[in-house]
């Protein structure tokens, strides 16, 4: 199979590779546990506590492909009539993607894996939480969108050594 493709004009030229090809997306690992169902249906005014964890792995496959991986994990909680907390319900998910990277810049490879790869996950690990939790006899749990290059920022500014100006000792190598 040939990259080239005919121009206007009749001129051949080399189409770019995509620099990002997504080869697939599974879910990986679903789990969804509701270990008191009938006090799950009763209509409490309480509102459930949730927490949300999200966590980002990246695995080489074979030269330039990359399975990434996104965990979610919500845990919601209530109040009983005693004041105990008690899960109402904890869903776990593991969605994941072979992405084939065509990135000259070997520095780019990585913020790519952690930002721009969950990224193009999220929206079917989102519809796939609010789907589950609904199927359970629960509202849909419609998470919020994820800064993905946020986070990143954090656990890299997290990871570097700053000095007293607040510089990451990376960032003065590059100036």
């Amino acid at each position: 199979m040939s990259n080239t493709t005919e121009l206007n004009g009749g001129q051949e030229g080399t189409m770019p590779m995509a620099p990002i090809i997504i080869n697939g997306q599974y879910i990986k690992d679903l789990s969804f546990e509701n270990p008191t169902p009938l006090d799950s249906l009763s209509n409490s005014k309480e509102m459930p506590e949730i927490s949300v964890n999200v966590d980002i792995k990246a695995n080489a496959v074979q030269d330039n492909t990359y399975e990434v991986s996104l965990s979610v994990s919500a845990d919601a909680l209530r109040k009983d009539q005693k004041g105990e907390k008690k899960r109402l319900f904890l869903v776990e998910l593991e969605y994941s993607g072979v992405f084939t990277l065509n990135i000259p810049d070997q520095n780019a490879i990585h913020p790519i894996l952690m930002i721009e790869c969950p990224r193009l996950l999220f929206p079917s690990a989102r519809s796939l939480i609010a789907t589950v939790t609904r199927e359970a006899g629960f509202p849909a749990l419609s998470l919020n969108p994820i800064d993905f290059a946020e986070l990143y920022r954090q656990q890299f500014l997290k990871d570097q050594p700053m000095d007293a100006d607040g510089a990451t000792s990376d960032s003065k190598k590059d100036h």
